[in-house]
Parts: C-alpha cells; sequence; structure tokens
C-alpha cells in the first residue's frame, strides 16, 4: 500500500499496492503543503461517513474468498475467473475506454486479473483455505518492493523492515505445509500475490485516469482469454455441465464477485483515494486478510495451528509496518517529546 504518498482531488486514484520513493528529477521542487493549489484540497481526517465507507469494502473484500471457496464448488477455476471479469466489464458499453495504450492495458489484465485469479482460483480449488488464501494473496506488498527495486526504485528502511518481518511469515507458513495446505496450494497462492505485485509495478506507468472505466475495460481484456482459456484448459465438458449443475450458492457466489467485491467495491476504494491521502485510506485494506479469516473459520471451519498462525500474524504485521506512515508517527512523538522537554 503506499507510502507517504499524497493523493489529490480529482487526481486518479491509486490503487492497493506499493508505491516507492524515487530520486527527484533535477530541477524538480518537492512536493510540499505550499505547492497545492486552491482547489486541490487534501483531506488529512477522514468523516465519519468515510470510515464506515473505506470498514463497508474491507468487509466485502473480506468476504470475497468465501465467495470464492463456494463459487469453486460448481465452477471450475478459470471458468469462475471469465465470468467474474466478463461479467464486471458490462459498463464497457457506456464507458470509453481509457486513453491508455493497448499493450500497456493487456499487460496490466494479463497480471492483475488473468495470472493472479487464475493462481489465486486454482490453489482455493486445489484446497487452499478462504484465510491463509487470502494473507497468502497479499504478500503482493513485499513482492511489489521486490519488483520495484528491479527497475531502480529505491525502498525506505520502513519498507525493507515490512518486507523482511512479511516474508519470514511467508517462511513460517511454507514450514505449515501439510493436511488443508499442500505445496501446490501454497505455491499457487504466492504465485498469485506475485501476479498481484506484478501488476502494481507495471500499472504505475499507466499515469492519471479515471478508476471506473479502466476497471471494466481491464475486466473486459481479462474476461475473453479467460473463458477461452477456461474452454481449451479444463474442456467444454466440464463448462457446460457446470452451468446446467451450478447451485444457487454457487450462483449468488458468483454475482457477489461480480457486483460487491469487483465494480462496487472497487468504485468506493477509488472515491476515498480521490478525496484522501493514500497514507489514509491504505490501512484499512490490512483488515482484508483477518476478515477472511474469521470467515472461514466460522463458515468453513478453518482452523490454523500454532506455526501457521504465528506466520500469519507477522505478514500483517509486515504488512502494516509497509502500509503504515510510522515515520510521521516518531516524528510527532520526538516534537512531542522536545516540546515537553522544553516546557519542563
Amino acid at each position: 500500500m503506499p507510502c507517504a504518498v499524497v493523493t489529490r482531488r480529482g487526481s486518479a486514484p491509486t490503487l492497493p499496492g506499493v508505491w516507492l520513493r524515487v530520486p527527484e528529477r533535477a530541477g524538480r521542487q518537492p512536493l510540499g503543503r505550499d505547492s497545492l493549489r486552491l482547489n486541490e484540497t487534501v483531506d488529512v481526517f477522514m468523516p465519519p461517513a468515510h470510515i464506515a465507507l473505506a470498514l463497508l469494502v474491507a468487509i466485502l473484500w473480506g468476504f470475497n474468498f468465501a465467495a470464492i471457496r463456494i463459487g469453486l464448488e460448481s465452477f471450475p477455476p478459470l471458468l469462475l475467473t471469465g465470468l467474474r471479469f466478463f461479467l464486471a466489464a458490462v459498463p464497457v458499453l457506456w464507458l470509453a475506454r481509457p486513453a491508455v495504450p493497448w499493450t500497456l492495458m493487456l499487460a496490466v489484465a494479463g497480471s492483475w486479473y488473468v495470472a493472479q485469479f487464475a493462481l489465486l482460483f486454482t490453489a482455493m480449488a486445489a484446497g487452499l483455505a478462504p484465510g491463509i488464501a487470502a494473507v497468502l494473496d497479499h504478500m503482493q506488498a513485499p513482492f511489489t518492493i521486490l519488483f520495484a527495486l528491479a527497475i531502480g526504485e529505491r525502498p525506505s528502511r520502513q519498507q525493507l523492515t515490512g518486507m523482511f518481518v512479511a516474508l519470514c511469515g511467508l517462511g513460517l507458513v511454507g514450514l505449515s505445509i501439510g493436511g488443508d495446505v499442500t505445496i501446490a496450494g501454497f505455491v499457487l497462492g504466492v504465485g498469485a500475490g506475485a501476479s498481484w505485485a506484478l501488476g502494481n509495478v507495471i500499472y504505475k506507468r499507466v499515469g492519471a485516469v479515471d478508476l471506473a472505466p479502466m476497471i471494466a475495460w481491464l475486466s473486459l481484456i481479462a474476461g475473453v482469454p479467460s473463458l477461452m482459456l477456461s474452454i481449451v484448459v479444463e474442456g467444454p465438458t466440464p463448462v457446460v455441465e457446470a452451468f446446467i449443475t451450478a447451485t444457487w450458492a454457487s450462483w449468488a457466489a458468483l454475482v457477489y464477485l461480480v457486483i460487491a467485491a469487483t465494480l462496487a467495491a472497487w468504485w468506493m476504494w477509488g472515491y476515498l483515494l480521490t478525496r484522501h491521502p493514500a497514507s489514509v485510506v491504505a490501512p484499512f485494506a490490512l483488515l482484508i486478510p483477518a476478515i477472511s479469516a474469521v470467515v472461514s473459520y466460522f463458515a468453513f471451519g478453518e482452523r490454523f495451528g500454532p506455526l501457521r498462525l504465528a506466520g500469519m500474524m507477522l505478514i500483517v504485521a509486515g504488512l502494516a509496518i509497509v502500509a503504515l506512515p510510522l515515520h510521521n508517527v516518531w516524528r510527532r512523538w520526538s516534537m512531542w517529546r522536545t516540546r515537553a522537554g522544553g516546557e519542563s
């Protein structure tokens, strides 16, 4: 998630991921409070209505993994991926395509949607429980830092610390493989997080675009090839049988994935990020793995042994270190101590 990033009202929203500090260009003045124009106000504190909206997004995305589990009871992984995004692409009928090169849109859709969710859905079809799947998928944050290093970006010490903590947690989860967590499920789940991270790095080249049409067109680009892959890889017979034998619960899960988890949640997330700094909004995403784990515990009886639970907690702690503006908290604490010492 973003760290120390200012999102101006009216600018393109930052999507979940990790943006790193890069060296200032020669002769370029750093962004400061005085550089904001009058019509580019920044809301640092979220009103109660926006806090409720952010919590709603976290809940919608937290239940997303349970919906995937239910959908996979009737639909093969690639078919579920294709249906989710093909149906989510309906708004392209009235939304113009963003002014983004096709090659870039293909790269983003391929990494964010096709690869990430094909791997995630396949991992869960192989038995990976929703709670641990959510945690592994959110390894995208430290993976984004690793990929960004490859293109010359420089992470802060806080981000490197968070990445190290999260990777240690991933190692503990890997040591707990067995029973309901297979090697295939673990590797595919980690691959889903890596694909999300790769999409984050690629998306930085997109620039400022309106989020609603971008998501709709990316969904179309991802949905069509996913459906074609489903027919080729999973076979036409299982695809037809899935439509015939799908339960009402699986159809309801698909509707949830399309309307709630994709269209509604992304729109609300983008709405918040156009009105508040990303560093204020981003920490709410830390609730998603926790909500998913709780839902999976009560809905599917998912259990977490001591080693796996410790690993999951380390991963979430690493995400928090990456996402939260801890440097601001420490700076304000130091200023308060200095002021208190001077007054005494």
